[in-house]
């Protein structure tokens, strides 16, 4: 290989590696399913009809916003970071990036993502953007190391994220949006406690005060994983209730509910390794299909067949509540 292919390659191999180091940086996994959120929450609050530019611009402004603080994060923890197996190759822990550079990364991904949200789809969706991202980096982050009390705080920042693409619709808070915002919010503790019990030992030897490390019976551990995955069979059926949606909804959820809270319960009596990977298998299992069960309720509803040409009487009786719900809400949306 000649010297000019030869530094060309080094180059760009250079080059991939410090964009693999920003994407680490932004932490884009965890990213993508606060995006999945922002798209349910923006596909329910418009009921299946948002507007593609609107969801568009929630997405971009929501990803900017969120690397900016995975990348605060990771400043904050660079040092206990060091401590822990599973982060100790973390770009600013393991030395390949500086902290100059994740400081310009996160102001410029934060204030750009804020504005933009500000100025496409207007300042409810920049204002919860700015809680979410202030709840995370400045609050969540530092409490862990000082108050098992930050799962509680982390899972609100985890939550928000679906208002954002609620409001960049322009739908109203109601009985539905607290709901979505309760499951995901929900979700997140038994997801957590398994997740805080399988590293335990690196959580207390980088000083953080996760549950767990104060916990090494697992008691509480568990006991929070199971009451968080109770909670959440009936708090998802109450779309079913208040929101009109199909009993095809109402099965889904249930059944989900209760297998995820099978999974904590057993955690909760064993509560050793072998069952907290079953409760985190369980709980990646659980949200991504409650929120396409609950996204596929608008379609159901428009798919369902009108009762106009059946008798009076028989109408009355099996005309969709969803249609009447669908035209209340396109009509929230044009005033």
């Amino acid at each position: 290989m000649t010297a000019w292919a030869l530094a060309y390659v080094r180059r760009h191999s250079h080059a991939w590696s410090r964009l693999r180091d920003y994407a680490e940086l932004a932490k884009l996994r965890i990213a993508v399913m606060e995006l999945v959120t922002v798209a349910v929450g923006a596909w329910l609050g418009a009921w299946g009809t948002p507007s593609p530019m609107a969801l568009l611009h929630a997405l971009i402004g929501t990803a900017l916003v969120a690397a900016s603080a995975s990348a605060i994060n990771q400043w904050l923890e660079r040092a206990s970071d060091r401590h822990m197996r599973r982060t100790a190759d973390r770009p600013l822990a393991a030395g390949r990036i500086n902290g100059l550079e994740v400081g310009v990364f996160a102001a410029s991904t934060g204030l750009a993502g804020v504005a933009y949200l500000q100025l496409t789809v207007g300042p409810g969706p920049a204002l919860v953007a700015l809680l979410t991202w202030t709840l995370y980096s400045l609050v969540y982050t530092p409490l862990k190391r000082y108050s098992v009390l930050n799962t509680v705080v982390g899972a609100i920042a985890g939550a928000l994220p679906v208002l954002i693409g609620w409001t960049a619709v322009g739908g109203q808070f109601d009985l539905l949006a607290g709901t979505l915002f309760l499951i995901v919010y929900l979700w997140q503790f038994p997801h957590f406690m398994a997740i805080a019990w399988l590293y335990r030992h690196e959580y207390a030897a980088a000083g953080l005060r996760m549950l767990p490390v104060i916990d090494p019976s697992g008691r509480r551990t568990g006991a929070q994983a199971f009451l968080a995955a109770w909670a959440l069979v009936p708090v998802s059926l109450v779309p079913a209730i208040g929101s009109g949606v199909s009993t095809w909804y109402s099965g889904s959820a249930a059944l989900l509910g209760l297998i995820y809270t099978a999974a904590a319960l057993a955690f909760f009596y064993r509560t050793d390794d072998r069952s907290a990977r079953r409760l985190l298998r369980a709980s990646l299992v659980y949200l991504p299909l409650v929120l396409v069960a609950l996204a596929l309720a608008p379609l159901r509803a428009t798919s369902q067949p009108s009762a106009t040409s059946a008798p009076d009487a028989l109408a009355t009786k099996t005309t969709p509540q969803l249609n009447d719900l669908t035209i209340l809400r396109q009509t929230q949306r044009l005033n």
